[in-house]
């Protein structure tokens, strides 16, 4: 049974998959059911992660922290911030080039108004990543992939290099979706660590949650987790 657009079968431990006579439905084990829970992970990944913003941690954002930094140079306040940032390379070549030692920032508008941690935009593609991990062959090597060219990047070329997987992709989707806001100014590194973690964990507690209510005969989808481990659900 091949259901993904690249020919990626689904998870092994679909108990469909090696039945000659059915198929799996939008109630169970199919795309339909997939995106579902895609949506509904969404949802309660948000929930999760804005509690950990509000009533856990409520931590400073980058650009705030810019602004700790710039008072004390430039208006000697006293936040008790470590010697080490006024020392950085980091924040001389900032001041080379903006001329000012605020934290530049990728979005006009600045960073949003609420607390850091955790990353909601990198909490939802924990639990997305990890939906499709449980729904598909995270193993499947993935034909023909292509890369930009570097001679026209309006143009692609053959891959070369080391095997590609569905699990291996999904994992560096969600690590750059991560990454990303990081590199934009408005969450820090941690940020987006615990909020793939947060995600994962709460796609995980759907799976199990959905298996409650199965009539099938399954035995858990099996698939690798953000850290190296394997689990089964």
């Amino acid at each position: 049974m091949i259901l993904g657009s690249i020919g990626t079968p689904l998870n092994p431990g679909n108990p469909y998959v090696r039945s000659k006579t059915q198929i799996g439905s939008n109630a169970t084990f199919a795309v339909g059911h997939l995106q579902a829970l895609l949506n509904l992970g969404s949802s309660r990944v948000i929930r999760a992660s804005y509690w950990q913003k509000y009533y856990v941690h409520r931590i400073l954002r980058p650009e705030a922290y810019g602004g700790l930094v710039y008072n004390n140079i430039v208006n000697k306040t006293k936040y008790p911030i470590n010697s080490e940032v006024f020392n950085s390379n980091a924040l001389a070549q900032t001041f080379s080039t903006f001329n000012t030692y605020l934290l530049p920032q990728a979005y006009p508008e600045g960073s949003p108004t609420h607390s850091s941690y955790t990353g909601g935009a990198a909490a939802t593609a924990g639990v997305n990543v990890t939906l499709l991990k449980a729904f598909f062959d995270e193993n499947f090597v993935i034909p023909s992939p292509v890369v930009p060219d570097p001679k026209d990047p309006t143009k692609v070329i053959a891959y070369s290099g080391p095997p590609l997987t569905v699990g291996g992709e999904l994992n560096k989707l969600a690590t750059n979706y991560a990454i990303g806001r990081g590199h934009g100014g408005i969450h820090w590194r941690s940020d987006g660590s615990a909020a793939l973690a947060l995600g994962e964990e709460v796609a995980i507690s759907l799976l199990r949650d959905e298996r409650l209510g199965y009539n099938e005969i399954f035995n858990g989808f099996t698939f690798t987790k953000f850290d190296g481990t394997r689990v089964t659900v």
